[in-house]
């Protein structure tokens, strides 16, 4: 199912109070923002972070078991052609194997659910954006909402001009998803969530002979760039 990135609106008083902490030190600024932080979205922190098991060998493999819950995982593609778009059908087909629903909040509207099929796209959420503030105005809901197992928030085609994020809108998020057990995978073409618990790369660059071969997908290579992970205990 599809919905509108235009009728998502969510008022964020907070994120105007942060932007006026310029006065203080850059140090203090970091602590007054996260007292802020604490205290618009208080959670009881997990203690612990589980893991979502996509059976993705080739990406389970190489982040330590699955996606982590209760964290944000930035996926950074660094070629035009590098899998992305084959990683998103991989991991829905997933969902639909074990039973899950998967939102994808689509950054460009560039998802193209034709060759799916609708056994798969009844496991889908799909709210189709064209802009990055529609883009986030929609994982904030969605992750407040907490229904989701898995949030995928794709940000790869969107121009470097529409990615002005302020680096307060990821850390909002970042408390949101602590707050729930929902692994949320962000896909950019750089590295921009500086939040993410996790950083990976996808290495690849694909070609057309590339797809017609047998099992494409297990070819795709993942490298991780940083985990903040392992402070924590995984189950």
């Amino acid at each position: 199912m599809a919905a509108s990135g235009k009728i998502i609106h969510e008022s964020h008083s907070a994120l105007g109070r942060a932007a006026r902490l310029g006065h203080s030190t850059p140090a203090g600024a970091i602590v007054d923002l996260r007292k802020l932080l604490a205290e618009r979205f208080p959670h009881p922190p997990f203690s612990a972070i589980t893991r979502l098991i996509t059976g993705l060998s080739f990406l389970d493999q190489a982040i330590g078991g699955g996606l982590p819950k209760g964290a944000i995982t930035e996926l950074t593609t660094l070629q035009i052609s590098a899998g992305s778009a084959s990683l998103i059908q991989a991991l829905l087909q997933a969902a639909n194997r074990d039973h899950f629903f998967l939102a994808l909040i689509d950054g460009r509207d560039s998802f193209d659910p034709q060759p799916l099929g609708n056994a798969l796209l009844r496991n889908l959420f799909w709210v189709r954006c064209t802009t990055a503030l529609q883009t986030i105005k929609a994982a904030d809901l969605l992750l407040r909402d907490g229904n989701f197992p898995l949030v995928i928030v794709d940000l790869v085609l969107n121009p470097p001009e529409d990615l002005k994020i302020p680096q307060t809108t990821w850390y909002r998020l970042q408390r949101l998803v602590e707050s729930a057990p929902i692994a949320c995978l962000i896909l950019t073409r750089r590295s921009m969530v500086s939040s993410a618990q996790l950083k990976i790369v996808l290495e690849n660059s694909w070609t057309l002979e590339t797809f017609q071969k047998e099992d494409a997908i297990s070819r795709l290579k993942i490298h991780v760039q940083r985990s903040h992970l392992h402070q924590l205990g995984d189950e």
